[in-house]
């Protein structure tokens, strides 16, 4: 087993591609099973897309000139057509690629295929309805990995039954009579419950912490949508359902309970304070259900990063769950202001990096971003100066590197703070608030380059494959879909939706990381439970569970034997000794059911795409052998104003812009994106915006035919 998990991901499929006729197909997976398909060269989102989404498919080709693709039904007719715009070598893959851009389509289907220059994709479809199931499954992950609770076949299926985990029953020694290590205390504390972190059954406070988080995060960002009602009673799997709670924070609670439980009582040392983790004294046997589970469990010391972590969630808690349960959120307000002063005494109380026999070490020995991300909860919910006082003095709270290169995640949490300011009312200054939007906003901005300048769109660096990358791209996502929500944008929304694409099989490897979801999925994840690949009688992981995902850094004995000279991007392998690339995580898993609760979201009453709202004049004012300027006109045909727009679409014949009045004007291949020029940013319902371009032409001057307004189709 492994010394020690900075971080966690998952695995990957395959070395290397095969090239044949120009285009690149991968073989078999490698450590799966011999039934496995080959990967296609046309990498799409296996599952599909939806109506007014963005919809593209990146091939793997050798070849430089332009290829023709086709998207067929599953009758097999033909029902659209174009042509990829080349985009060469994509470094973090190691492959060359094009893309194909077919987002104009919005009829709805199963079993479509997209071609391109004879090889077809993965089936997928295309409807509103495209994540509803993904959604119930990411979230009943969470029950899945439930310690201290019988899991119900009448809830997971008779495969994933199980006794309760850790309640003291033979042959557990159990988490309700928990001791210390040695030197750490000299008492025995009632841990039961929480969620097992990952494939291992250790229970983390700074994993759980930043899930819980998402978890109602999720649940309040739909409120604040008005989408609410897809996460209330009896919406989910689990078995509280029915009890008048909206089934995420049902959900959420039984982790919370736990957080709680690791908080040091009154009169004892550290009073206040979380222990750090709890989990088997030496590192847990493979395959293993949680119920056998015959080693001892020890609590290890406080820390003052969980201790936040724990004040950050239970303040969240407590303005989240006061509509359905006041004394619940009492509860949690009183943990989490323990928690605040304990923290604020206690500065510098850090997990050590050699605390990792039997689960992983989980240091961080920078918690300023932690100090800010729970006052900024704290201040978010009571509204009070001290917690306000202390995200104004906070260095984070002007940094402009709250949102680290990768987002954020357990070690990185100030961004979550921006976050919480960003979006729920508070009495900070409005040129403070504006800052803060803003920052989420750069952000944003700064993903969407990163993706806009790669071949799978992936919103991380070149070189951030690393130990949980999939975990990370999900991070990173959120931000994009929170500056949505901020500005109106509809880039923000497709960026969301394409690192999705990435997630469910558009990426290197042409594999749905998430199980059950996708035609070539992930099924062999690193899990003590889940390990059918070691055991028949076991269960592979159930659906909706995510892969870790490619790590560069080979961090176990199977990545580095099968996986030596990957390009990062490729750095995965779905086999179940691969736990440096395919464990599972609760802190991986909240991101993607945050997500797919997002994505799930229907635009319009009826869950069909929105009627078109705008429509779009292109006008040739002047044509010459070798040029040619057009206005165009963008209505608001729809009935609220449009407050910031931009327009998107592709040339048909190699045009090149040079030029562009009253708005900025860029172009990327074929496809050409105008944004407002600020002062015409806003369009009231049945007014108009126009600009003009320039551009050059080599003898084919055809006009675009389908125009996008942030991310919607025109007329």
């Amino acid at each position: 087993m492994p010394p020690s998990r900075p971080l966690r991901l998952s695995a990957a499929l395959l070395t290397g591609t095969l090239l044949l006729g120009g285009l690149a197909t991968a073989p078999a997976a490698v450590g799966a099973p011999a039934a496995t398909a080959a990967t296609t060269a046309v990498r799409v989102n296996q599952v599909g897309y939806l109506p007014d989404g963005p919809k593209r498919a990146t091939i793997v080709t050798t070849a430089t000139q332009a290829l023709s693709w086709q998207l067929r039904n599953a009758s097999g007719a033909l029902v659209a057509s174009g042509s990829t715009v080349p985009r060469g070598a994509d470094t973090p893959s190691g492959q060359s690629v094009q893309v194909a851009d077919f987002s104009s389509y919005r009829s709805t289907g199963s079993g479509y295929v997209l071609s391109v220059d004879g090889a077809g994709s993965a089936p997928f479809d295309i409807r509103a309805d495209l994540y509803d199931t993904l959604r119930s499954d990411s979230m009943a992950f969470f029950h899945h990995q439930r310690s201290g609770i019988a899991i119900d076949a009448a809830l997971v299926g008779s495969a994933y039954a199980r006794p309760a985990g850790h309640l003291g029953v033979a042959p557990n020694q159990g988490d309700t009579s928990v001791p210390c290590q040695a030197t750490v205390c000299d008492y025995r504390q009632d841990v039961r419950g929480g969620w097992y972190d990952a494939g291992d059954q250790g229970k983390y406070v700074v994993n759980g912490g930043i899930s819980t988080w998402l978890l109602v995060n999720s649940f309040e960002r739909a409120e604040r949508a008005g989408r609410d009602a897809a996460l209330g009673d009896s919406t989910l799997r689990v078995p509280e359902r029915g009890n008048g709670m909206p089934d995420v924070l049902d959900e959420a609670r039984w982790e919370l309970d736990f957080l709680m439980r690791m908080q040091v009582s009154e009169g004892r040392p550290y009073a206040g304070m979380a222990f750090h983790k709890v989990h088997d004294a030496a590192w847990t046997g493979m395959p293993l259900r949680p119920d056998q589970d015959a080693q001892p469990r020890e609590l290890h010391r406080p820390s003052t990063a969980a201790t936040l972590n724990l004040a950050a969630a239970a303040a969240q808690c407590a303005r989240v769950f006061r509509p359905y349960d006041s004394a619940y959120a009492d509860r949690c307000l009183s943990a989490a202001r323990r928690a605040w002063t304990a923290a604020q005494a206690n500065p510098a109380l850090y997990a050590p990096a050699s605390d990792s026999t039997g689960g992983g070490a989980y240091e961080d020995t920078r918690v300023t971003d932690e100090f800010y991300w729970a006052a900024a909860e704290l201040y978010a919910t009571t509204g009070e100066s001290t917690y306000r006082d202390a995200v104004t003095a906070s260095p984070w709270h002007t940094s402009a590197d709250a949102f680290s290169p990768y987002g954020f995640g357990w070690a990185d949490t100030a961004a979550l703070g921006r976050l919480v300011l960003a979006t729920v009312p508070n009495g900070l200054p409005a040129s403070d608030l504006d800052r803060i939007k803003a920052s989420v906003t750069a952000a944003a901005d700064g993903y969407l380059s990163r993706m806009a300048a790669q071949g799978y769109a992936v919103p991380v660096p070149a070189d951030g494959y690393f130990w949980g990358s999939n975990g990370e791209l999900a991070d990173d996502a959120i931000v994009m879909a929170v500056a949505g929500e901020l500005t109106g944008d509809g880039r923000y929304r497709a960026g969301a939706l394409e690192t999705m694409d990435y997630l469910l099989g558009r990426n290197a490897l042409g594999v749905s990381y998430v199980t059950g979801h996708g035609e070539t999925s992930s099924q062999n994840q690193h899990h003590r439970f889940w390990a059918h690949q070691l055991d028949a009688t076991l269960p592979h992981p159930p659906a909706g569970s995510l892969a870790g995902g490619p790590d560069s850094a080979l961090q176990d004995p199977v990545a580095q034997e099968k996986l030596t000279g990957c390009a990062p991007a490729a750095c995965y392998i779905d086999d179940i000794g691969s736990y440096s690339t395919n464990e599972v995580a609760v802190n991986w898993n909240a991101p993607l059911a945050w997500l797919a609760a997002y994505a799930a979201e229907r635009t319009s009453t009826g869950g069909e795409p929105p009627t078109t709202a705008c429509a779009v004049t292109y006008t040739v004012n002047n044509v010459w052998n070798t040029g040619f300027t057009v206005t165009v006109t963008v209505k608001n045909t729809g009935p609220t104003a449009v407050d910031g727009w931009q327009l998107a679409w592709a040339y048909p014949g190699g045009q090149r812009l040079t030029s562009a009045w009253n708005a900025t004007v860029t172009q990327n291949g074929t496809a050409v994106s105008a944004r407002d020029a600020d002062w015409n940013r806003a369009i009231a319902p049945g007014a108009s915006a126009n600009f003009g371009v320039q551009g050059t032409h080599t003898g084919s001057n055809s006009s675009p035919t389908a125009f996008t307004l942030n991310g919607s189709a025109c007329a």
